[in-house]
């Protein structure tokens, strides 16, 4: 077994493990639930960690992670003056969705 990364929360370590698991790599999740113990711990000790049982896994299991850590953001403007940022495919402001040609 080698560790992948720390997670800064129990929610995000969830969201990595599944997208490895479904990526098709042996991921599991360690310390799920030391964070009850911060501060008796020190911080960095209690972060859920995401493990791989196999070691021959890790560069791509690594590069999945990067991948999803830094997805771009898109960022457009509707036609009622609204900004609309992140994945969003409809304006919140009057419901109109996302121009195909930005999909």
């Amino acid at each position: 077994m080698r560790r992948l990364t720390r997670a800064p929360n129990i929610a995000i370590a969830a969201l990595w493990l599944d997208a490895l698991q479904q990526a098709g790599y042996s991921a599991s999740m360690q310390r799920y639930f030391l964070g009850s113990v911060a501060g008796e711990l020190p911080p960095d000790q209690c972060q859920p960690e995401i493990w791989l049982a196999d070691d021959e896994e890790h560069t791509g299991a690594g590069a999945l992670l990067e991948a999803l850590q830094n997805m771009p953001q898109r960022r457009w403007h509707c036609r009622c003056g609204e900004t609309v940022e992140g994945g969003f495919e409809q304006c919140w402001n009057c419901g109109t969705a996302l121009p195909a040609h930005l999909r």
